[in-house]
């Protein structure tokens, strides 16, 4: 029986020397390979001229550069631009790209699903079916690359790869988060691998200021990070006391709110940025209120951060609302008065369900959720004005 192709994907900058060398291979060779695939986006082995013809040979028996198939590619009227991606076994993952006149951004996913299962975000309704690898996840950026490198209406940045002589004007994705699919940060070691070739420049070269991780609050991998990879750092807070926090995103229980943020003072040390992001969903009823704000401000008031609010984006199982837009004003000004900086963030992509919030992709899912859920929608059926007290009955 053959052995299966690895997918040259999976491997960064290290893992690829050592395979390059376990091929007997001199180590300039990975580095070749490293830009073919990353920088070129070149998938088939033959197309890489420079490579000894005797070493195409070899890979073409062992390895390939597999991407991630296209479902559905979806345009929303402001440019934003959504992918749902086959991940293979009735399972698919959602990547989108948000332009802008000084930035192009591409959110990516990390885990098909997701097991956090945050009140407010679709995903988490959809269960968790599995980790991504490492391939699957860089694939993502390999693919809308070199996708939009060819679209002649995408926005060059001013940014070029740090190899010279390359034909190209620049490239399109400034800026990566990892804030689709799944929680980073239960995906460690595959996540870590893809932010590594980020930030490699044999491969996209992108600054650390520029990779975001976003984390619902997994402590001991937010100190991990900070050796590993530390990249900049957004946290999806949502709430400002442990009691609510707790409904909203469960993973509070088990990482309350007092090692959170120690863990988030520790991270700052080493953050690209003197700041750490943190994300705050606004939800009509729930974490809304002029109380509220000013609780967020006790809370964070010792850390240097900046308080990113989301407008909450809606959809059917949630049974939650959105703050209107004169509530999330006044919740923004009590934290401008305290001296806080805080921005409202941008809706976009909300009419292809491209925005915060609305991934969800395809999964099978193993964690039951729908199942379970089947008893928290009757309560959503008794309680649509009462949004705090459905929160308490669901636990």
């Amino acid at each position: 029986m053959t052995s299966p192709r690895v997918n040259l994907l999976d491997f960064d900058a290290d893992q690829m020397a050592a395979y390059v060398a376990g091929l007997n291979e001199k180590p300039f060779r990975a580095k070749q390979l490293m830009q073919w695939i990353h920088q070129r986006g070149i998938s088939d082995i033959n197309d890489m001229s420079d490579l000894a013809k005797s070493f195409r040979a070899t890979l073409l028996d062992k390895a390939e550069v597999l991407s991630l198939p296209i479902i559905k590619d979806e345009h929303a009227a402001d440019g934003t631009r959504k992918w749902l991606l086959d991940v293979g076994a009735g399972n698919a993952v959602e990547s989108v790209f948000i332009p802008e006149d000084d930035r192009g951004t591409l959110c990516i996913s990390s885990q098909a699903g997701c097991a956090v299962n945050c009140r407010f975000c679709s995903t988490g309704h959809q269960g968790f079916s599995r980790n991504l690898t490492s391939g699957e996840i860089i694939g993502q950026l390999w693919f809308a690359e070199h996708l939009l490198r060819n679209d002649p209406e995408a926005v060059r940045r001013i940014e070029k790869y740090p190899t010279p002589g390359w034909e190209h004007t620049g490239r399109v994705i400034s800026n990566v988060v990892m804030m689709g699919m799944g929680e980073p940060l239960l995906n460690y070691d595959n996540v870590v691998s893809a932010l590594r070739l980020m930030l490699d420049d044999r491969a996209y070269g992108l600054s650390r200021r520029r990779v975001t991780v976003s984390t619902s609050g997994v402590v001991p991998m937010i100190d991990r990070l900070a050796q590993d990879c530390p990249v900049a750092l957004a946290v999806s807070l949502h709430a400002p006391n442990d009691q609510l926090r707790d409904q909203l995103v469960p993973l509070n229980q088990k990482y309350p709110l007092h090692e959170l943020l120690d863990a988030c003072e520790r991270y700052l040390p080493f953050a690209p940025r003197d700041f750490l992001t943190f994300e705050y969903c606004m939800l009509d009823g729930v974490n809304d209120s002029d109380i509220q704000a000013k609780e967020l401000v006790r809370l964070l008031k010792n850390i240097k951060c900046k308080i990113n609010l989301i407008p909450f984006n809606p959809f059917p199982e949630s049974g939650l609302k959105r703050s209107s837009a004169q509530r999330v004003n006044a919740f923004a000004s009590i934290l401008l008065d305290a001296g806080m900086v805080a921005t409202v963030r941008k809706t976009r992509g909300d009419d292809i369900a491209a925005a915060c919030g609305q991934l969800a992709g395809d999964v099978v899912d193993r964690t039951r959720v729908r199942e379970r859920a089947v008893h928290d929608a009757d309560i959503i059926t008794e309680l649509p004005e009462q949004p705090i007290e459905w929160l308490k009955k669901l636990n």
